[in-house]
C-alpha cells in the first residue's frame, strides 16, 4: 500500500506531534508499506525519519522543481513545480491518508481526499463541518498504532 501522512510543516509543532508522526512512519514501514507525503519539514519529515529508522521507503511530492527542497529522509523526490496544488497528488496517490495535527494545507488534503474517495484516518487533526452540516469524513483514532492499523484495514 501507499499510505500518505499529512500534517503541518514547521507551524506551531509540539514535541508530542513530532513523536506521533515518527511513530506513524515507523509503523507504516514495519508493516511493509510505502510512505508518501509532501516531502517537506515538520510532520512530513518526522514521519519519514520514523519510516527510515524502521527500514521503510519514503516518497515526497514536492511543491517545486528542486529535489533538494525535500527532507533528508526521502528515498524518492517527486518534483512538481505546482506549489500547494501538489496536495491533490498526495491525496489521490495514497491508498489511505493519516492526518496528524495540521494547518490549512492538511485541511485541503483532507478535503481533496474526501472528494476523491481516499479514506482518511485522523489523529489530533481538523474537525470541520459545512453550512449544510456535511462533515469531513475520517476515522478518528487516539494514537500512532491505531492510526496505522486502521489505515491498513481501511484502504479504498
Amino acid at each position: 500500500m501507499q499510505i500518505g501522512v499529512i500534517g503541518a510543516g514547521d507551524h506551531d509543532l509540539t514535541s508530542d506531534i513530532i513523536a506521533l508522526a515518527e511513530q506513524v512512519g515507523e509503523g507504516i514501514a514495519t508493516e511493509g508499506h510505502l510512505l508518501i507525503c509532501g516531502g517537506h519539514s515538520g510532520v512530513m519529515e518526522a514521519a519519514c525519519r520514523g519510516a527510515k529508522r524502521a527500514g521503510g521507503t519514503t516518497l515526497g511530492v514536492l511543491t517545486g522543481y528542486d529535489k533538494s527542497e525535500g527532507n533528508e529522509y526521502l528515498d524518492i523526490q517527486l518534483t512538481t513545480g505546482i506549489g500547494h496544488a501538489r496536495n491533490v497528488i498526495v491525496a489521490s496517490s495514497a491508498d489511505v491518508l493519516i492526518a496528524i495535527g495540521g494547518s490549512y494545507g492538511t485541511l485541503s488534503e483532507i478535503a481533496f481526499a474526501n472528494r476523491l474517495g481516499t479514506p482518511v484516518v485522523g489523529v489530533r487533526t481538523w474537525d470541520a463541518e459545512s453550512d449544510s452540516g456535511e462533515t469531513l469524513l475520517m476515522e478518528r483514532v487516539d494514537d500512532a498504532e491505531q492510526a496505522v492499523k486502521t489505515a491498513i484495514f481501511t484502504k479504498r
